[in-house]
């Protein structure tokens, strides 16, 4: 009769998408310590910027590398993978974790953005 297709990913395929996950990874890593460096000098030079947009920002790089490097992990993840089957099964955890994380970064990022604007309200005389 008729043989199924395999859907097993070849181990030179897999190899690939390590090694070049791997050298972007490298990348990542010189570009955010670059952005760090040129966040540390723009704090430096702005006393009057309140420090309360400064917590924020930080707040938020912090979560732009807590997702990136958690992205990093799937195309790692997603590398290794011996079949479709599981390829999509770490894909759809990944989708389901990702959401949960973006919940709370978004709550935290507007806790703290309203506290900011709270500080920033003159204070009313009575």
């Amino acid at each position: 009769m008729f043989e199924k297709p395999s859907m097993e990913i070849p181990d030179a395929v897999r190899d690939v998408a390590e090694r070049n996950v791997a050298q972007t990874r490298a990348a990542y890593g010189q570009f955010m310590e670059m952005a760090r460096k040129a966040q540390e000098m723009m704090t430096k030079s702005q006393g009057a910027m309140a420090t309360s947009a400064i917590e924020v920002q930080a707040r938020a790089m912090g979560f732009a590398e807590q997702n990136i490097e958690a992205n990093f992990k799937l195309a790692t993840e997603l590398a290794r993978a011996r079949d479709l089957k599981e390829f999509f099964d770490i894909q759809t955890r990944h989708a389901q974790s990702q959401m949960q994380a973006y919940t709370h970064q978004a709550q935290e990022l507007g806790r703290m953005m309203t506290e900011a604007a709270q500080k920033a309200q003159p204070k009313s005389k009575i």
